[in-house]
């Protein structure tokens, strides 16, 4: 028998969820060397992804959303890098490195997964050993948050050259890059964050502008750094922010709504002012969730793996150690205390 921590959902939070009330770490045994069934494999977990929406899924299970909800008294999930460490299982051979895709990586130091569960949260990323980028990566830029980037941007965005592009939480782990894309393609790009230090990075990274939005007013900022208004906005705060967006947006503008960070503690959503403005100005407001579109998981791949390993895109990452780590990595990450994308580094390969 080995140790085998496990983060557990252990209660249903009103707002901001705690460490060590609504999530625990507790402690469990898992025995290497016993038999496993035909199919089953074990996998030691090394990359843990925290990530925003996780917080939607501390809910009563009987009240539906776009991602099931945490069971209580049970281990939580998200995406997941783990090597493979024993197997009766011919598609995962120990050595292999498995992504746990889609939100259903088991978060525990190791996990004995059956063939059925593998075949809708397990796939096997060797291609990880060879390209030389961190495995931390696997589950960020490579995974939820940098498709979440491109195809918004790209699929629901369909920028133009020349367009103004506004980002919010512009230093997390998917506005750094959306801000990054629309370089690429030629776009007057503009990001906003919670600190000078990340407006900085912001602009270290080719953003056109960037401004603080807690330093001022936000339309005023906006006004001052998008001169010729906004024609594509990445959504992923909300609030007083989309407001605010809203009033400088041009006519014809493009929002794409991936998250609204700045709503998911409050015990009463805030109300929209300038709602009016979307019939106005026309405006096209889209929400998507990437797992809808995990058929264009290839596609994103192919086209940014090479973007990474050349030094074109740059990802910064904010890496805890340990899983007595991620209930208060996820609280951080809720409050914007993190920068960059939020991993918790479990093992070393």
């Amino acid at each position: 028998m080995v140790a085998n921590k496990q983060v557990i959902f252990t209660k249903i939070p009103s707002t901001l969820p705690a460490a060590g009330e609504h999530m625990k770490v507790k402690e469990s045994t898992i025995d290497l060397d016993a038999e496993l069934p035909k199919g089953d494999f074990i996998l030691k977990t090394l990359e843990i992804s925290v990530d925003p929406y996780m917080r939607g899924r501390m809910r009563d299970a009987s009240i539906e959303s776009y991602a099931p909800a945490f069971a209580l008294n049970e281990p939580m999930t998200g995406d997941t890098m783990s090597v493979v460490v024993k197997s009766n299982n011919p598609d995962y051979k120990v050595d292999d490195l498995v992504y746990g895709r889609t939100g259903q990586g088991i978060f525990a130091e190791y996990v004995q997964v059956n063939a059925q569960y593998a075949k809708h949260a397990y796939v096997v990323r060797n291609d990880a050993k060879s390209n030389g980028l961190p495995l931390s990566h696997y589950v960020g830029v490579l995974a939820m948050p940098g498709m979440t980037a491109y195809y918004g941007l790209n699929e629901i965005g369909k920028p133009k050259k020349g367009e103004t592009l506004y980002v919010s939480a512009a230093a997390g782990a998917v506005g750094q890059l959306v801000g990054q894309f629309g370089k690429a393609q030629g776009l007057y790009v503009v990001g906003s964050a919670g600190s000078d230090e990340k407006v900085e990075y912001l602009k270290s990274i080719g953003f056109d502008d960037a401004f603080n939005y807690k330093n001022g007013d936000i339309e005023e900022n906006l006004r001052k750094t998008c001169p010729k208004g906004i024609d594509v906005y990445f959504e992923g705060v909300g609030g007083k922010m989309l407001d605010a967006v809203l009033a400088v947006a041009n006519n014809f503008a493009r929002i794409i709504a991936c998250g609204m960070i700045s709503q998911y503690n409050l015990a009463k959503p805030e109300p929209l002012y300038n709602s009016m403005y979307i019939v106005s100005k026309r405006i096209k407001f889209d929400g998507f969730i990437i797992m809808d579109h995990m058929d264009f998981e290839e596609t994103f791949l192919k086209e940014v793996t090479p973007m990474l390993v050349s030094g074109e895109v740059k990802y910064k990452e904010d890496i805890v150690k340990g899983i007595d780590n991620v209930p208060q990595a996820l609280i951080d990450v809720l409050t914007g205390k993190n920068f960059g994308k939020m991993v918790c580094t479990i093992a070393e390969l």
